[in-house]
This record gives C-alpha cells, sequence and structure tokens, in this order.
C-alpha cells in the first residue's frame, strides 16, 4: 500500500526530527523553513524542501507544489509580537485559502496547552475556555478556524513545554533571576514522545479530534528545576517570596492515551 505524501509546515526543532522519522516509514516528505540557509539541510536529510513564510499571507515560489500533499502538518507557533493573536489568525486565514486550491485532505495542528487557563484542578479537552495568555488566544482561535472547515479533517494536538535533546532547564538558569511558584505542578513533554504521538495519529486515521499531549507525572517545579541543577553541577536559582498557593492546572491526556493505545516514551520528563 502506497504511503500518503505528508507536507510539514515548519521544519525546525520539532518538525525536523517528525519529518526524518515519517520518511523513515516510506511517507514522501516536503518541509518548508522561513531561511534559505536550512534548505540543504532539510535536502540532506531526504525532506523535499520549500522556502515558505507567513508575513502574515502566505508566500513562497512553489507553494502549490508544497501543498500537493495527502495531508499537511502544521508546525509554526504564534509569533512573539503585540498583536500576537491578530496577527496569528491572519496567517491561519492565509493558510486555509491556500488549502482550499490543494488535494490536502488531512491536517495536523500543533498547538499548546497555553490554550487553557491556570484553573487549579486538572484539564481535560474541553476546558479551553479564555486562555490568559496572547499566545494561548491566538492558538485557540487557529484551532477553531481549522477545525470549523468543512474541506479537509483537521486535528489538534496541544503539547505541553517541549523539552529533550538541547532543551534542557539547565540552560535556562542564567536567564532566571528566582523561581517563581515553586510548588506549581508542570506539564511537559519530550520530544520524543511528540514525533512518537503524531506518528500514531498518522499510522490510525484519528481525524476531527482534539487531544492533549503531556507526559502522565506532572513534578513539582523545584523538584524539577532542583534535579537538573544537581546533574548539571549550576548553582539553582532562588525561590520567590510569594503569598498563597501556586495557581496551577494539571493536564489530562488520559483521551490520547485511550484512542492511541498510547503509552509515553518519557512519562517523568
Amino acid at each position: 500500500m502506497q504511503k500518503e505524501t505528508i507536507s510539514v509546515l515548519g521544519c525546525g526543532w520539532l518538525g525536523l526530527p517528525l519529518a526524518k522519522a515519517l520518511i523513515a516509514e516510506g511517507h514522501a516528505v516536503k518541509g518548508s523553513t522561513t531561511r534559505e540557509e536550512k534548505l540543504d539541510l532539510l535536502r540532506e536529510a531526504g525532506v523535499e524542501p520549500f522556502l515558505v513564510r507567513l508575513d502574515p499571507e502566505m508566500e513562497g515560489e512553489d507553494l502549490t507544489d508544497f501543498l500537493q500533499s495527502d495531508m499537511l502538518l502544521v508546525n509554526i507557533p504564534p509569533p512573539r509580537r503585540d498583536d500576537v493573536a491578530e496577527f496569528h489568525i491572519q496567517q491561519i486565514s492565509s493558510l486555509i485559502d491556500a488549502l482550499g486550491q490543494s488535494p490536502v485532505r488531512s491536517v495536523l495542528f500543533v498547538s499548546s496547552t497555553s490554550v487553557y487557563p491556570m484553573l487549579n484542578r486538572e484539564v481535560s479537552e474541553d476546558d479551553a475556555v479564555d486562555p490568559e495568555s496572547p499566545s494561548g488566544q491566538a492558538l485557540l482561535h487557529a484551532e477553531e478556524m481549522l477545525l470549523q472547515e468543512p474541506g479537509f479533517q483537521t486535528t489538534v494536538v496541544r503539547f505541553g513545554g517541549l523539552v529533550g535533546y538541547d532543551r534542557s532547564p539547565e540552560k535556562y538558569f542564567g536567564r532566571m533571576t528566582e523561581i517563581a511558584y515553586p510548588d506549581q505542578p508542570m506539564n511537559l513533554i519530550h520530544r520524543d514522545d511528540c514525533v512518537q504521538i503524531i506518528r500514531e495519529i498518522i499510522r490510525l486515521q484519528q481525524w476531527g479530534e482534539v487531544f492533549n499531549a503531556c507526559s502522565p507525572l506532572h513534578p513539582r517545579k523545584l523538584d524539577y528545576y532542583r534535579s537538573a541543577a544537581a546533574a548539571s553541577g549550576i548553582s539553582l536559582p532562588p525561590q520567590a517570596s510569594l503569598d498563597g498557593p501556586s495557581p496551577f492546572k494539571l493536564v489530562s491526556s488520559r483521551k490520547l492515551e485511550g484512542a492511541l493505545g498510547y503509552t509515553f516514551l518519557h512519562p517523568g520528563v
């Protein structure tokens, strides 16, 4: 049976390892970057490379060819700018217009658990209401736009904080003046799990769904940073002096685990 052709919009820290994994499974993969100097890197990995920008309109020399695929994986986080919600909505609107002229019938949208406010309890997929951060608001709008489109099926995966490889906590100690809310439980996921979860969604054809994807163990922030500091020999930043309990959200991935029959590779990250 012939494997699908898959386009990956955003072949960066997560997108490129994902593209490599899909190629290893026999898929033909097209991948985008916004940087011309990365085109050779994608080509060397076996990815058909494309220079694509959403600024906020979708731009590129070969957009029709890039979207000549069965499936599109959208892995572009909202940019850091003051008008992030408005800008990201324009990006997704332009992408939807381009998809309307393509054969793509399945879309996987990489979102984030920032769509959930701090409800001080466990949260499931139905709790994404009134995100507190502008980027969370942008992502929730983007999700809704894609899920409502009748021309293709969309599945949304809301990843927790991405860790693994060069994204380790001790790298950020130099920028931290103190550890705020040290008792706060963390919602994290290793890149290996991100890649494997997306592979399983594709393999099982789980379209039209919204899934949380966070490792099932939620370490306390202070414990997580203390362990990282001890392992690296770096001094732990001081704890912030804050009154009252830590606001938190405990993101549940039970729906994903049940639908995919999934066991996390790194349950404690």
